[in-house]
This record gives C-alpha cells, structure tokens and sequence, in this order.
C-alpha cells in the first residue's frame, strides 16, 4: 500500500511538472521574453497564498519573496540565454522529483528536523539524477561542460533543497502541511515553487559570469 501511494504521488507530481513544463515550452515558443510575466503570475498567486494562509513571520516571507522576485530583475531574458536558463529548470525540476521519490521509497537517515521527511538518500539520489540530466541537457543544446557550468548547477541544486528547506521552516511556524490547497493533491504554488524561488537568487547573479 504504501509502495502504490509513493508511485501515485511520484507521477502525480511527474505529471504536474509535465503540465507546467509544457506551458513553459509553449511561452518559450512563442517569446521567450513573456516567461518574465508568467513567472510574475506565478510569484503573484504566491503572495496570495501568504496572506491567505499564513499568519506569523509574514513579513519575514514577503521579504524573502520580494528578494527572490527582485533578483529576476538582472536575468536576460533573451533568446541567447534561453537554454542557460532552460539549465536551470532541468535541475531544479529533476532534484525535486527524484529528491522526493528516491526519499520515500528509500530514505532512512533524517536531515533535518525542519523538514521530517528530508532524508540524506533523498538528497543524494535528487542529486545524482539532477547532474546526470543537467549534463545530457548541456549535450544536446551545445552548453560547454565546464568548471563554470558544474559549479553552477550544483549551486542550483544547494539552492533547490535549502529553497525547499525555507518553505518547510515557514510552514512549521504556521502550522501548516501545505502552503494552500490551489493545487488538489499538491499543496499550493509555494510548495511547488519554494526551489526555485530561492535558486532563482544565486542564479541571476552568477548566470552571466560562470555561463
């Protein structure tokens, strides 16, 4: 029973990430300079989540957001950065994935108390198939595999789990086991997000130096 729990949230969870993969293809397709408003919407339906939902420390969460939400200020988004960037939707979105799905089937050594059900198998295997997909990734679109390109997805990846880590902590403030229930089966937007909106910082500012 509990196998065929783990296998339905793994691709429900597969199959929410192919649905909003697909919508992001589709922006890309059509101009890739309009990500910046979906990822505006995205950011929006957070902010309202927040205040929804959560009533300590929501400052302190509208801080973090605002942060992670200025830094997109300083990412081009232009055709000519369009697989950098692309790189680090791969990472984040393979790390969470198999982060979840190595760590429930397998996962026996906690990480952390902040987030329970963090295991160091999790973080391992999220790891492991993160970088195997980054670097197939950076084959098939001619993204040179350098010390630069290594470094960075693997800060993408740091970033994704203590993003992870940051919205686990504001839940447990609140008493909370999901940011809202936006998205049935899911939780809401923050719990989707809470990799990226944290990756998202390091990211825009070492994209134009180690890329």
């Amino acid at each position: 029973l509990i196998e065929i729990m783990v296998y339905n949230n793994f691709f429900s969870r597969l199959i929410l990430s192919i649905i909003f993969t697909l919508i992001y293809i589709l922006v890309c397709i059509y101009n890739f300079s309009y990500i910046l408003y979906f990822i505006i919407l995205i950011y929006s339906i957070i902010f309202i989540e927040i205040i929804l939902y959560f009533k300590k420390k929501r400052y302190l969460i509208f801080a973090y957001l605002l942060v992670s939400l200025l830094s997109i200020y300083f990412i081009e988004f232009s055709y000519e950065k369009i697989f950098h960037f692309n790189l680090m939707i791969i990472t984040i979105i393979t790390f969470d994935i198999f982060s979840y799905l190595i760590g429930t089937m397998f996962g026996r050594l906690k990480f952390t108390n902040i987030s329970p059900n963090k295991t160091v198998e999790g973080l391992s295997g999220g790891t492991f198939f993160a970088l195997l997909f980054s670097f197939i990734f950076c084959f098939f679109f001619d993204i040179s595999i350098s010390f630069n390109s290594i470094f960075i997805i693997i800060l993408i990846i740091i970033s994704s789990f203590i993003g992870d880590l940051i919205e686990s902590k504001f839940k447990r403030i609140n008493n909370l086991k999901n940011s809202s229930q936006m998205l049935p089966g899911h939780g809401g937007f923050f719990d989707r997000f809470d990799s990226f909106i944290f990756s998202i910082i390091p990211y825009s500012l070492f994209n134009n130096y180690l890329l």
